[in-house]
Order: structure tokens, then C-alpha cells, then sequence
């Protein structure tokens, strides 16, 4: 007894030990940004406010440059988007030696899925379900970044996004706020670490604050409206796990939220995202999102600055409005002092948590450059990440896996080229340095498979739209030959092989920013190709690229095998080999539905039931909520993935079917592998509260455990749930629980779940 007690009162001295050395911490932090400040003019206040772009930057130009000029006066706090140590340290060495003050900038960069050893894009990688792998991407990512001189990433991503026209969806975790919430902390740990004054940590921005993933009819940019409850529910979340997690920066979004944008709006910036959720960090717009408010119709610049840095906005990216329009305001009234203080205080902050004060130059080690920047281990750990988040979306006859012999005829515009392997937003990567499946085939199978190859079509028939789809260097060499020969072509090849796999979907620049949708079906030409390929009677297999949910209803009844690939990165090409020929069984499981055609859209899992639901089992009833032409069923629900073995699910085991109070309910099911290969299942847990004070979903993603079983072993998984786990808020905005009856659904995705039932009261 007298060993527990000591080492309870050790423990007890640790964790008050801790407390005091971060107060101690906090405190010098504020004594020296107290004792800058006090130093600062208004014009080098409002200077570190400002975010340019890298502009003209070329190394050792940076004094001769206009953006050196402005670091001189003090006019700038951080350049975005500039990369290699040359640069940066030349840009540093400006702001420190050369400016009155001498206070360091803050680099930051679009890293969004890895830097030059590229991860699938988000999109992809939350179909892992695995958040150390998750942890690992954005780790490995602050590693590389850091190495080359970056301190500041603009991810993670964390918008629920329920409608696949929108092409910022490739950019987050899907429509599921639990998940999303799960992958926001992950991420947060992978850049930050635990130390951010460490060389090879960098800071996190959340974006985009908030609801830009519900963008009306899907259109980029495009107004957003809803109500709080479905904000509070839906898509608060994952920003709140993200803030909760110690993230150091948030971004407003470019959207409105009640009428106002969120660059200038209080209520989200300040009231929900400071107060009632604590946050300590800064916030920086997106890229000129101040002076779009004026064609948002809310005032002129100097009106939206001002608005913009009274509802909560620190740091303002490009547009230079508060830098220019502030002085004026204030002495207009309209902005104070303290509001000023209170922006670049937090940007101060930022620059001292990072350990610029104490090193400027603490990120500028050209030695990390040259050993740790895409190196062998890293494209090891993203190759297996990209294996792990591939779909497999249908396999009938066990084409998949493809066998070690034989003749493969690869086919499609995606087939062999490795610049749109890495995907959007991929701003660091070296596409030569990347992987097509071609070479990635050619060197998993060596000499034992003989590969043919044939384009078979261009990406799309029109030349102007695919223009739009390549840019940033992702072009895909388009064949100017007649369609009806580009596809003979590949025809004549495939009668030549054992099996065809057809490398068809989007190009990496038809998702993303400003890539919006009407149509989200594969190109008509490329179904041409396609349908030419099934007549050859030979097994075909479909290798699906894309950066969202496509509506493939056509593709999924006529292809006999359909792999979705995403974008897998850098190491796309071996990746999508290791899958093909079984090296790695596929596990990833989608975190968005899929529709049967874009009417259905926007579409997801956790919608509401109505007052008039479709009765279960039909098709189509009048008077019911449904469509005449299409049932209400997804082509692919949410958390659906299949493996090239099986598994089944025992009925589930509830450790008591009431409760009441904070007791726990243990919920397990035995799953169990009845396939030939060893292979991962992401086992499912849903909750649905039969009956609310408000209405509620039909079911809610609660827990995920991803398990590894070989061929006939079973497995119990249980799952621990709590009165927390039964929350929401209500109508009031209180996040309550309610008693009454409750559904526990557990099973391999939302649509195939095994169901009991508990009462619980308070």
C-alpha cells in the first residue's frame, strides 16, 4: 500500500510538474511578445498580418525582390508556397537581418497528401479506415516539408462533403462526421507531433471553417445554407476533434453561412470557434478571401477588411486588405487598437510555438534536405498506405487476383501516365519521379506476365475539356487520330492476352479546387473503349481513377471486376500492381456513397426518414418519398469494400439489453474469415435513436475497429459504448442525450449490418 501511495503522490508531482512547466512556458511566451510588441509600429502590427504569395522570389534575389522590400519595411508575416532551403533561408535572412525588428517569417505550403513522397489524396486515404496509417501520411509529410524548409501546412482538410458534383470532395475524409473527427485528430498528431519546436514538425490549418463541403448543387465557391442543427451535427465535428487536438491554425472558407461569408462572420469565427470551443490559435483567410467579399455584395475593401478582422480573421492570404485599409478604419472607429493586438499577437504566437524567435533558421538544414526528402522508406510506407485505401468494388468469378502468367492487355488514357498518379493538389511532388501502372506492372511481375499496352482512347472527346482536366503539368498527350482507330487499336491488342485491365475514370485535375461536376459518369469515349473491350469475350477487369463517387450503375453491371484505385500518389503504379496480382488482399472501404446516377445526389448514409419513408423491400410507392426512374438505393453504400476472401458476421452479443445511467453496454460480434486468403475487415458499429425530441438519422457511424485475420480464423470484436456515445445536439443546441430505445447495428458496412436492440434511461 505505502509503494501505490508513493508512487500515486510521484505521479501527482509529474502531472504538477507538467502543468507548471507549461505555465512557465506560457508565461515567458507572453513576456516576450509583450516586450515585442511594445516595440511594434501599427504598420509592423498590420505587416504581420500579411500572408503574399512567394511572388517573385528567385534564389539569392530575395533583397532585390519586391517581396523583400515589403519584408524590410515589416509589411509581411509569411510567404506561402515557395519551396527548397536556398530559397527560404535567403528570404529569412531578409526578415532577420535585415528588417527594424528582426521577427521571422512562417513559410507555409499546400501540403496536402504528403509533399514530394506523395499519399493517396484524402479522399482515398480515409478508405484505409486506419488512423496510424492516416498518422503516418501527415507525419512522414511534415518530415519532408520541414526538411525543406517549410513550418506551416494548409491541412488537413476536414469538410463533410455528401455531394459528388463537388470537386474539392478528393480533398477530405468523406461524408461521415465521426470518421472525419477520427482523421482530423490523426492528421493534427501526424504534422504537429508533440513538440512543435522540433525541426521536423510543422503546424496544422484546418480548413475550410465551416460548411464549405455543402456548397449548393455542388458548384465550388457556391453559397452554403442550413441549419445550425445540421452544422452542430453534421459538420461542425470534424473542425472541433481538429481544434480540440491542438491544432495551431484554422482557415475560414470562402462560402457564406447565414448571409454572411465566413471571412466576416463572428458568429463562427469567434462565438462558436474561440468561446465555446476554446481555440488558442490564429486564423488566416484562403487565398484573397477578404476582397471576395466585395463581390459577395457586403461593402468595399476597406469595409470587408474591417469586417474581417472584427469577426475573428488574423492573417489575411494575398489580398493585402488589412494591410492597406486598417489604419483608416480605425481612425474611422470602426477598428481598435486591441482588435489589431489581438490579431498579431496570435501570429507572434504561432512564430514562437515553432521556435522561430529562438532559431530563424531552425528549418533551413540542407543536409535534412538531401537525405530525408522522398527516400527509400517513405515511398515503401506510401506505397503499402496506397494498397491499403484501394476499393475493391466488385469481383465476380474471382477474376482478381490476376495470375503470375500469362499475357495482360493494359488499356486506357490512365494506363501509362505517371504524371496524374500523385492527384489534385500535389503541389510538391516531382512527377517524373512518380509511378505509371505500365511501369509499375512491367517491374511487380518482371518476366513471369508478358504486358501489351494500348491507349484505346484519349480521356475525353473533347480536346478543350481535357485541356481543363490536365493542367499543372498533368497533360495527357492527347492521340488526334480518329476515336474508332484508337480503339481498334486496343482491341486488336487484347485479342492477343488472358485478361484486359482497363485504366479508365478521371484525370488527377478533374477533382479538386474549381473542378466541379454536372456529370459525374466516366467519359462517354472511354465508355466506348470499354464496351469494345467486354465484346472481345475476354475477363476484364476495370482500374477506376477518380478523385469522387462516380455514378458507374452501367460500368458495375457489365464489368465482371472493378478496382477503384483514387489517386495512390507517387507510388500509384506499384501499388495498383501489388493489388492486381494479390501481393496485398484489398481492404479499403468507402467513406462516401455512391449514387446510381447524379439525380440522386446529394446522397448519403445518415439522412432523416421522413414522415412518408419508402416501405422496406420496394421499389417504388406513390405517395412515398421516392423517384419514378431510379430506387432510392445507393450503387455503393457507405463503408462498402470487398476482399478477395470473405467474412461473416456472428449475431451480436449486447452484454445487457438495459441500462440506465452512465452504465457501459459491451456490444461484440465473432467475425469470422471464410475465405481462402488472409485478409483486414473494418468492422462497423452504427447507433440509431429510435425516438427524439428532434428527428433523427436512421443510423450513425459510433466506432470502427480494423482487424487482420488469416483464412478460417475468427476473431470476437467488441465494442465499449457510453451515454456519450448517444449525443447530439438538440433543438436548443444542447449536446443531451435522451432516453428510450436504441438500435445497435454491427456489420461490414452501412448496408449489411447485424441489429439489437437495448433500452436505456437516464
Amino acid at each position: 500500500m505505502k509503494r501505490i501511495l508513493t508512487l500515486a503522490v510521484i505521479a501527482l508531482c509529474m502531472a504538477g510538474g507538467t502543468a507548471r512547466a507549461q505555465m512557465t512556458n506560457e508565461a515567458r511566451m507572453k513576456t516576450f511578445i509583450d516586450a515585442l510588441m511594445k516595440k511594434m509600429t501599427l504598420d509592423e502590427k498590420l505587416g504581420q498580418l500579411n500572408l503574399p504569395g512567394s511572388g517573385d522570389i528567385v534564389t539569392g534575389q530575395a533583397q532585390s525582390s519586391d517581396i523583400g522590400r515589403k519584408i524590410r519595411e515589416g509589411k509581411v508575416g509569411g510567404l506561402f508556397n515557395i519551396k527548397s532551403v536556398a530559397k527560404i533561408r535567403d528570404v529569412q535572412k531578409v526578415a532577420v537581418e535585415e528588417s527594424r525588428l528582426k521577427i521571422p517569417l512562417i513559410f507555409g505550403m499546400d501540403v496536402i497528401h504528403g509533399y514530394e513522397t506523395v499519399f493517396p489524396i484524402p479522399l482515398g486515404l480515409s478508405c484505409t479506415w486506419d488512423m496510424q496509417l492516416i498518422e503516418n501520411s501527415a507525419r512522414i509529410a511534415a518530415v519532408e516539408a520541414s526538411a525543406d524548409g517549410i513550418n506551416w501546412t494548409f491541412s488537413p482538410m476536414v469538410d463533410i462533403a455528401r455531394d459528388a458534383r463537388w470537386g474539392r470532395i478528393a480533398e477530405g475524409n468523406g461524408e461521415d462526421p465521426y470518421l472525419g473527427s477520427r482523421i482530423a485528430e490523426a492528421m493534427v498528431r501526424g504534422y504537429q507531433g508533440t513538440d512543435l519546436t522540433k525541426n521536423n514538425t510543422i503546424m496544422a490549418c484546418v480548413k475550410h471553417y465551416a460548411l464549405y463541403g455543402a456548397a449548393e448543387a455542388g458548384r465550388d465557391y457556391n453559397t452554403t445554407d442550413m441549419s445550425r442543427q445540421r452544422m452542430y451535427n453534421d459538420y461542425f465535428p470534424p473542425f472541433k476533434a481538429a481544434a480540440d487536438a491542438g491544432a495551431g491554425s484554422f482557415m475560414a472558407s470562402f462560402n457564406e453561412i447565414d448571409g454572411v461569408p465566413a471571412t466576416a462572420n463572428k458568429w463562427l469565427l469567434t462565438d462558436v470557434l474561440r468561446k465555446q470551443w476554446g481555440f488558442k490559435g490564429f486564423v488566416v483567410t484562403d487565398y484573397t478571401g477578404i476582397n471576395e467579399m466585395v463581390d459577395h455584395g457586403i461593402g468595399d475593401l476597406k469595409t470587408v477588411s474591417a469586417r474581417a478582422l472584427a469577426a475573428g480573421i488574423d492573417m489575411d492570404m494575398v489580398g493585402e486588405g488589412l494591410l492597406t485599409t486598417i489604419k483608416q478604419s480605425m481612425k474611422e472607429g470602426k477598428i481598435t487598437m486591441a482588435q489589431v493586438d489581438a490579431a498579431c499577437r496570435r501570429i507572434l504566437e504561432a512564430k514562437y510555438k515553432l521556435g522561430l524567435f529562438s532559431d530563424p533558421f531552425k528549418y533551413c538544414d540542407e543536409n535534412r534536405a538531401k537525405t530525408e526528402v522522398f527516400t527509400a522508406g517513405h515511398r515503401t510506407v506510401a506505397r503499402n498506405t496506397a494498397a491499403q485505401s484501394f476499393v475493391l468494388m466488385k469481383n465476380q468469378g474471382n477474376i482478381l487476383p490476376l495470375k503470375k502468367s500469362g499475357t495482360v492487355a493494359l488499356v486506357g488514357p490512365l494506363a501509362d501516365n505517371k504524371e496524374n498518379m500523385p492527384g489534385t493538389w500535389s503541389v510538391a511532388a516531382n512527377f517524373q519521379k512518380a509511378t505509371s501502372v505500365l511501369a509499375g506492372l512491367k517491374e511487380v511481375v518482371g518476366d513471369k506476365v508478358n504486358i501489351l499496352y494500348a491507349k484505346g482512347s484519349n480521356l475525353d472527346a473533347d480536346a478543350a475539356f481535357e485541356e481543363r482536366a490536365g493542367m499543372f503539368g498533368k497533360a495527357l498527350g492527347r492521340d488526334n487520330r480518329p476515336a474508332d482507330v484508337i480503339i481498334k487499336e486496343a482491341v486488336d491488342i487484347a485479342a492477343g492476352a488472358d485478361v484486359i485491365v482497363a485504366a479508365l475514370g478521371e484525370s488527377a485535375e478533374m477533382s479538386g479546387e474549381s473542378s466541379s461536376r454536372s456529370n459525374i459518369e466516366i467519359p462517354q469515349v472511354q465508355k466506348d473503349l470499354l464496351k469494345a473491350l467486354l465484346k472481345t469475350g475476354k475477363p476484364v477487369v476495370l482500374v477506376l481513377f477518380t478523385g469522387r463517387p462516380l455514378a458507374i450503375k452501367e460500368e458495375h453491371a457489365s464489368v465482371p471486376a472493378i478496382l477503384n484505385v483514387w489517386f495512390g500518389g507517387s507510388e500509384a503504379g506499384y501499388a495498383i500492381a501489388d493489388v492486381l496480382f494479390g501481393n496485398v488482399n484489398p481492404s479499403g472501404k468507402l467513406t462516401t456513397t455512391w449514387p446510381q446516377n447524379v439525380g440522386q445526389v446529394p446522397i448519403f448514409y445518415a439522412h432523416k426518414n421522413t414522415g412518408r419513408p419508402l416501405e422496406e423491400g420496394k421499389w417504388f410507392s406513390k405517395f412515398r418519398s421516392n423517384y419514378l426512374d431510379v430506387s432510392n438505393d445507393p450503387e455503393f453504400p457507405f463503408g462498402f469494400g470487398l476482399s478477395y476472401t470473405t467474412f461473416s458476421y456472428s449475431d451480436i452479443t449486447l452484454s445487457s439489453t438495459s441500462l440506465k445511467g452512465n452504465q457501459q453496454l459491451t456490444a461484440s460480434v465473432t467475425v469470422t474469415n471464410t475465405g481462402n486468403y488472409e485478409g483486414k475487415e473494418v468492422v462497423q458499429l452504427y447507433i440509431r435513436d429510435v425516438v427524439g425530441s428532434v428527428t433523427r438519422p436512421v443510423k450513425e457511424l459510433k466506432g470502427f475497429q480494423k482487424i487482420s485475420l488469416k483464412a478460417g480464423e475468427s476473431k470476437t470484436v467488441s465494442f465499449i459504448i457510453t451515454p456519450e456515445d448517444l449525443k447530439f445536439y438538440n433543438y436548443d443546441l444542447k449536446y443531451v442525450w435522451e432516453s428510450g430505445e436504441f438500435q445497435i447495428m454491427i456489420g461490414t458496412n452501412s448496408r449489411e449490418l447485424k441489429m439489437a436492440k437495448v433500452n436505456w434511461v437516464k
